[in-house]
């Protein structure tokens, strides 16, 4: 991290695997400097109080309400928004099972389901429907959504690799 005399700092962030350095205030949330200095848009502003889930962007591999977390709270840690899953299983998935309507959460979604598919390869149905409710939507029935991460978890080998160990 490098002060200036100013109330600004810069610091680097490591989003989709590429430094980026930024000039935050104290105060600049994730979500802010994404969208605002690194015209990274697929993060909505929405509740704005992580209610919602259209700001999730993974830190550490984690899904994280990104209009909680403040920029400076991700120094050093790997951060992923959904721009970097373009063209991905899931990607496609939520595409080929209509669970994308008017796709203001479907970037939050897609994120939270590809975490969960790295972490929970098999999982059940009850495990999909508790890592669903940290996202809403208000257009499509969730039951997409669920047949999305479904197909992703049976015909992806990227992610039934992921969870098992090394032979």
């Amino acid at each position: 991290m490098i002060s200036n005399s100013t109330s600004k700092t810069v610091i680097k962030l490591n989003i989709n695997g590429e430094t980026h350095e930024v000039m935050v205030r104290s105060a600049d949330t994730l979500l802010w400097i994404l969208r605002e200095q690194l015209g990274l848009t697929a993060a909505k502003r929405a509740c704005e109080n992580g209610d919602c889930g259209a700001c999730t962007v993974l830190v550490n591999r984690e899904p994280t309400h990104s209009c909680l977390s403040l920029a400076i709270e991700t120094i050093n840690q790997p951060i992923t928004t959904a721009e970097s899953l373009i063209g991905s299983p899931i990607q496609n998935q939520f595409v080929d099972k209509w669970a994308i309507q008017c796709g203001y959460c479907t970037p939050g979604f897609i994120l939270n389901c590809h975490a969960l598919a790295t972490k929970h390869p098999e999982a059940d149905d009850e495990v999909i429907e508790e890592w669903m409710r940290s996202n809403l939507c208000r257009c499509t029935g969730y039951q997409e959504i669920k047949e999305a991460v479904k197909a992703v978890l049976q015909e992806s080998e990227i992610y039934k690799d992921k969870g098992k160990p090394a032979s």
